[in-house]
């Protein structure tokens, strides 16, 4: 008859879990995070900087939460093992104690919720608008209207990987044929729609803090001011079907004169437009790295 030994089991689960640690730190390099780029896109609207800051806040009553938790897990393993406790407490209840673990979860959910409503209450908040851009989404590319200057329209589709073109700074799966150009330090409304008898779509850009349902018959909206030049990317993010995936939105920020003279252009011919600005103002890539 084979007698179970927990203890000999305890050991060689002990073994076995250092030898995973030893080997996922050794073979982790090949992997590793470059240049600590493990963080949130940096953010580039008021916006995204509120959301960030909230994100950051709650990383740390995460993280508290979790080392209380094994700090606890910890002492009652040490304190009540069979080995140092032989006679276990027949306590059922203890009314402090219940009391304390009620309380302590309600203070930090309000703690949560006060800077969590003033978020939502801020960046649902639209300021009088400076100029509207309406997106259209179809399955599976955007189209872009600007009707304050002069109802510039064209569409957006995904360039191929196959004509990604390293030296004009493009990037496979992100890069598209024809830019969002917008200026920066004006508030821009976006309204958000998708073509009649189409699905719904979701129009995201990360470093501005915003993503908005696009959907069939129905108008949403939502504001961003742009607080720095560069190119920002995104991509749909609401899954609707088989190219879901080649959906990407590209968005160059320039200076308000070069968008004017953008816009002015392309009333002419978007394509030279297009052409122009990435010849002579083509806005530096902002989209990588990590905030702080």
């Amino acid at each position: 008859m084979v007698t179970f030994k927990p203890y000999a089991y305890f050991r060689l689960l002990v073994v076995f879990a250092v030898c995973l640690a030893v080997s996922v730190l050794f073979g982790a390099g090949v992997s590793w995070a470059q240049g600590m780029k493990i963080g949130l896109q940096p953010p580039a609207t008021d916006s995204a900087e509120r959301i960030y800051d909230f994100h950051n806040m709650l990383l740390y009553i995460i993280s508290g939460i979790v080392a209380f938790v094994l700090l606890l897990l910890l002492f009652v393993v040490v304190r009540f093992n069979a080995k140092a406790n032989p006679v276990p407490s027949k306590t059922t209840h203890n009314v402090l104690l219940e009391i304390v673990w009620t309380i302590i979860p309600v203070v930090i959910l309000i703690i949560i919720a006060v800077p969590s409503f003033k978020l939502l209450f801020k960046n649902e908040t639209i300021p009088k608008p400076e100029m509207t851009l309406k997106v259209t989404g179809h399955q599976w590319y955007w189209d872009y209207e600007y009707p304050d200057q002069g109802d510039i329209a064209f569409s957006s589709y995904m360039i191929p990987s196959d004509k990604i073109d390293h030296s004009k700074g493009q990037k496979r799966l992100l890069s598209t044929d024809n830019k969002v150009v917008l200026p920066v330090g004006v508030t821009v409304q976006v309204l958000v729609t998708a073509s009649v008898n189409d699905v719904i779509h979701s129009w995201a850009v990360p470093a501005f803090g915003i993503k908005t349902d696009a959907v069939p018959g129905r108008m949403n909206h939502t504001w961003f001011r742009i607080e720095r030049p560069g190119v920002f990317y995104g991509q749909c993010s609401e899954l609707c079907g088989k190219d879901h995936s080649f959906m990407p939105i590209e968005v160059w920020a320039v200076e308000k004169p070069v968008f004017d003279e953008w816009a002015a252009r392309s009333k002419e011919d978007a394509d030279k437009a297009q052409e122009w600005l990435q010849a002579e103002h083509s806005p530096a890539d902002t989209s990588k790295g990590s905030s702080e």
